[in-house]
C-alpha cells in the first residue's frame, strides 16, 4: 500500500488528465515525491485511504448470453476490491447500455443518494450507461463517491454492443408501429438482426 504510483497511474486512478494532477500538486492539494531522475512519484495510499461507506463495484453486460464476460468484470472488480481490503458490493446488471431503468442501476443511484456509498468501481466508463455515464459521475461527484475506472481503453466489443442497443431500438420503436406479434414487425427485426450479425 506504501507503493509509489507515476503521475499517468494517479491520473487514471482518479479519472483525471495529467495536466490535472500538476494544476492539483501546484494549488497545493496533493503532494509528490521525486526519484532521483527528478521524476514524479505519488504514494498509493494517499489516494486509496478507507472512507466512511462502502465500495460498489458495478458489472453490466447487454444479453443473456455473455455471462461468461459478466463473471468477468465481477471477478476483477472482485480482486481489485480485495487488494485494498475494501468492503464491497459487486452489483450485477443485464440489459442494454441504453436502458435507463435496469434493477442494476436503479440500486446503484439509489444507494448513492441514501448516502451510503464512498467509491464506486467499474471496468469501463460504459458498463454504466452507453449514453449518459456523465450523469452518474456527477451524481458522485456531489455526493462526494470516488469514481475508479480499471480501464479507460473502449471495450473491445463496444461495436457489438452498440449494435445490440441499436437493434433493440428499433425492436422497440417497430413494435409499436405496427405490434409486436404482426408479421411485418417480424420480418423487419429478422432482417435487421442478419444485417447485424453479417456487418
Amino acid at each position: 500500500m506504501n507503493r509509489l504510483i507515476s503521475i499517468g497511474e494517479l491520473a487514471e486512478l482518479k479519472a483525471v488528465s495529467v495536466d490535472t494532477i500538476r494544476r492539483w500538486e501546484k494549488e497545493g492539494k496533493l503532494e509528490s515525491v521525486r526519484t532521483d531522475g527528478g521524476h514524479r512519484r505519488y504514494r498509493l495510499s494517499d489516494f486509496v485511504e478507507q472512507k466512511i461507506g462502502k465500495t460498489i463495484a458495478y458489472a453490466r453486460v447487454s444479453s443473456h448470453d455473455q455471462k461468461a464476460d459478466l463473471d468477468r468484470q465481477d471477478a476483477v472488480l472482485s480482486g481489485y476490491c480485495q487488494s485494498f481490503n475494501w468492503e464491497y458490493e459487486v452489483i450485477r446488471d443485464l440489459g442494454s447500455g441504453m436502458n435507463y431503468r435496469k434493477k442494476g442501476l436503479t440500486k446503484l443511484i439509489s444507494t448513492i443518494l441514501d448516502g451510503e456509498v464512498a467509491r464506486l468501481v467499474i471496468t469501463h466508463k460504459d458498463r454504466l450507461l452507453r449514453f449518459g455515464s456523465e450523469l452518474i459521475f456527477s451524481l458522485c461527484e456531489y455526493h462526494e463517491v470516488e469514481v475508479v475506472i480499471l480501464n479507460k481503453k473502449e471495450d473491445a466489443t463496444f461495436e457489438e454492443d452498440l449494435a445490440s442497443d441499436v437493434l433493440e431500438i428499433i425492436t422497440v420503436f417497430s413494435a409499436r408501429l405496427y405490434g409486436s406479434r404482426s408479421s411485418k414487425n417480424k420480418k423487419l427485426i429478422q432482417k435487421l438482426a442478419e444485417s447485424v450479425q453479417s456487418g
